[in-house]
C-alpha cells in the first residue's frame, strides 16, 4: 500500500475533500500514474454534483478526467515498456472488445463500465491505478501542462470536425459559448479543418480572446435579437452549441443555413429545446449530436498539439490546494479556457 493524497468526493453534490487516503498495487491489466497535471472543466463540475452517476455505492471517489502523467508501474500483462511514458487518460471506461470498440467508436462502446473520476479515481489525486486501455501516450516532448487539454478539451472539437459536422474549407461555423475549455479549443480544430469561424459569448475577456484566435467576435445579450448573419457569405454552415440552453438551442436551430448542421454538445437534465420542422425541412439541415471523441481522435488531438498546429488555452493554473478557485471561476462563467492543477 501507499499513501495518496488529494480530493475525494464524499457525498455527490457536495465539495471535494482534502484528505489522504491508500491506493493498492495495480491487477493484471492496470498500470499506475504519477499523475503530473489534471485539467479542469464544466464536466468534473457535473461530476462532482452528480450528473455522471448518483450512487452512492462509488463513493468516495477522486475526481478528474483530464489527467497527464508518468506511468511508474505495471501490472501482469501489461507492457513493461509503458513505464517512464507520458500518458493522458481516455476518459470511457470502453470495453475494447464489442463491435464498436473494434471498429475504432470507443465512444459508441455497448459494455461501456463508466467513465475515469467518476466510477474509477481520476488526476485530482497525486497517483492513480487505471486500466492499461485508458493510458494514451502523448507525443515526446510534449509538456504535461499543455497537455492536460488534450484528452477533453481538443479530443472532443476534432471529434465534432472530423466525425460529425465534417467541416471542411468553406464552411462558417458559429461556436456557441466559445470562451470555455472546448470552445477556445474548437475554434483553433475548426480552422484547421479550414473553417471560418464566429466565436459567440458575454465577457469582454473572453470574447478578446476569441479575436486573438482568429475567429469573429460576437457579444450576445439576448438570443432572440442576435442577427443570424454573422459572416460575410451569409449565415452559419454549421452551429455548435456548447451552452446547451432553451433559447441557444432554438437560436441554432433557426440561425443554421440551407444545409446546415447544428450539433448538440451538452447533457443538461431537463433542457427540453424547441426547433420548427417545417423550416428543418425546407432548408434540409440537420441536427446532430456529439459524444466525446475515440481513443484515436485523442492521439489525434496530442498531435495538434505537439505540433504547435493548435495552442493551449489555459487560463488559470494552481497547485492541487487551489482546485476550489478553479470551481469558483467555472461556476461563474470568467475563466478563458481550461483550469489544470499542476502536481508537479
Amino acid at each position: 500500500m501507499s499513501v495518496v493524497t488529494g480530493y475525494r468526493i464524499r457525498a455527490w453534490g457536495e465539495d471535494p475533500v482534502w484528505e489522504q487516503f491508500e491506493r493498492t498495487p495495480p491487477r493484471a491489466g492496470e498500470a499506475v500514474v504519477a499523475v503530473d497535471a489534471c485539467g479542469v472543466g464544466l464536466t468534473v463540475l457535473n461530476a462532482i454534483q452528480g450528473d455522471l452517476t448518483d450512487d452512492r455505492a462509488t463513493l468516495p471517489r477522486v475526481p478528474g478526467h483530464e489527467l497527464v502523467g508518468r506511468v511508474v508501474e505495471t501490472g501482469a500483462g501489461v507492457a513493461t515498456d509503458l513505464v517512464g511514458r507520458l500518458v493522458a487518460a481516455y476518459f470511457y471506461l470502453s470495453c475494447g472488445s464489442c463491435p464498436e470498440c473494434l471498429a475504432g467508436e470507443d465512444n459508441r462502446c455497448r459494455r461501456l463500465a463508466g467513465y475515469v473520476g467518476v466510477h474509477l479515481d481520476g488526476g485530482y489525486g497525486s497517483v492513480v491505478t487505471l486500466p492499461a486501455r485508458n493510458l494514451i501516450p502523448m507525443p515526446d516532448g510534449l509538456d504535461p501542462i499543455a497537455a492536460t487539454v488534450v484528452p477533453d478539451a481538443v479530443a472532443t472539437p476534432v471529434h465534432i470536425c472530423r466525425n460529425r459536422a465534417r467541416v471542411g474549407p468553406g464552411d462558417r461555423i458559429a461556436v456557441v459559448g466559445a470562451g470555455g475549455g472546448v470552445g477556445m479549443h474548437l475554434i483553433q480544430v475548426a480552422q484547421v479543418f479550414g473553417a471560418e469561424v464566429a466565436g459567440l459569448d458575454l465577457s469582454i475577456e473572453k470574447l478578446s480572446a476569441i479575436e486573438e484566435l482568429g475567429a469573429i467576435p460576437v457579444r450576445v445579450d439576448d438570443f432572440n435579437t442576435l442577427d443570424p448573419v454573422l459572416f460575410r457569405e451569409g449565415r452559419p454552415t454549421i452551429v455548435v452549441d456548447l451552452v446547451g440552453s432553451r433559447l441557444s438551442l432554438a437560436w441554432a436551430a433557426q440561425a443554421v443555413a440551407t444545409g446546415g448542421r447544428v450539433v448538440v454538445m451538452t447533457t443538461f437534465r431537463d433542457v427540453v429545446a424547441e426547433f420548427d420542422p417545417r423550416r428543418m425541412v425546407m432548408t434540409e439541415a440537420a441536427i446532430l449530436a456529439s459524444r466525446y471523441a475515440s481513443r484515436h481522435e485523442v492521439e489525434l488531438a496530442g498531435q495538434l498539439v505537439a505540433t504547435g498546429r493548435v495552442r493551449p488555452i489555459i487560463g488559470l493554473t494552481t497547485d492541487p490546494r487551489g482546485a476550489p478557485e478553479i470551481h469558483r471561476r467555472l461556476r461563474d462563467r470568467t475563466l478563458v479556457g481550461r483550469g489544470a492543477l499542476v502536481w508537479s
